[in-house]
């Protein structure tokens, strides 16, 4: 059986470092490498980030939507540019921001089941229509060790008007992250008072083999950090860096150091390409200014 998505990211970590790097090939930015903004273009620029960089960061993060513009063929480019990065070694997270209800929310999460056309090790997903919704995906998850990251407490301007919106005494993001705390928590299942992080502080929040394989997404460049993640037991996806303002300074001040913190960058280093070199080494750039 396949080990739980969070024990496999841990191993990841210890070995490449915690560095995400999302594959956004946006049309700026294959007319900026000399690509076609076409299917054959989509395949050819997933290859090179893919060929580049599997081998040395942790995780890679496709942006679904990009891959559906183009239709069957651009769908076929991101299936064999996932199953090209797991081959070598890197965990694959599908940045498709799913969020439904029942049988609907579960063909979502048939991306985590090995053998399907798109497996990938992770998905993000949204809690809009309530936190209980994303049951179906936690429950495959939980079958195929596979992970979800849950929009929480975005960083786009006007997030706030809705994560901040209160749920009796806690906002609508803390609710999310007290959720998936839950996720993370042996024996709590939906329904149950949301656990208390004061209750579970035994819970990791560190990299190691109790990383759990649920975790939220909390943006980069917040002036604060206004969601208490204490005994979260999983990992923090942190997007934002580089282009959109986040610097490592940030990632420091919002969430101190050593914990399982996700640092994503996209655009900073696919700007590089499309020279394998040139994108290893602005990778390489990220990961020395995280580590330092």
């Amino acid at each position: 059986m396949t080990a739980p998505f969070g024990q496999r990211l841990a191993d990841a970590v210890a070995a490449r470092g915690p560095l995400c790097v999302g594959i956004d090939p946006h049309p700026p930015l294959l007319e900026r490498w000399g690509l076609p903004d076409d299917a054959g273009g989509l395949r050819r620029f997933t290859d090179t980030v893919v060929d580049a960089l599997a081998g040395t960061v942790a995780l890679l993060k496709p942006q679904s939507a990009f891959y559906e513009r183009h239709g069957s063929r651009g769908l076929a480019a991101l299936e064999d540019g996932a199953a090209r990065a797991r081959a070598a070694g890197a965990l694959v997270l599908l940045d498709a921001k799913r969020g439904d209800i029942g049988s609907t929310m579960d063909a979502y999460a048939d991306v985590l089941r090995p053998g399907h056309p798109l497996a990938v090790d992770a998905l993000t997903v949204s809690p809009y229509l309530g936190p209980g919704s994303l049951q179906p995906a936690v429950d495959t998850a939980r079958a195929h060790g596979g992970g979800l990251f849950v929009l929480a407490r975005t960083s786009n301007p006007d997030a706030g008007t809705l994560q901040h919106a209160l749920v009796g005494e806690r906002s609508v993001a803390q609710v999310v992250v007290d959720t998936v705390r839950g996720w993370n928590t042996l024996g709590w299942v939906v329904g149950d008072p949301l656990p208390d992080p004061g209750a579970v502080r035994d819970l990791a929040s560190r990299w190691g083999p109790g990383t759990g394989s649920f975790g939220v997404v909390v943006g980069a460049t917040l002036r604060d950090l206004d969601v208490d993640l204490t005994g979260l037991g999983g990992p923090v996806l942190a997007p934002g860096l580089g282009a959109q303002g986040g610097s490592a300074a940030d990632l420091r001040r919002l969430f101190g150091q050593g914990g399982a913190v996700v640092p994503t960058v996209s655009r900073d280093v696919l700007a590089a390409g499309p020279d394998p070199a040139a994108l290893r080494a602005a990778a390489a750039r990220w990961a020395e200014q995280l580590a330092a």
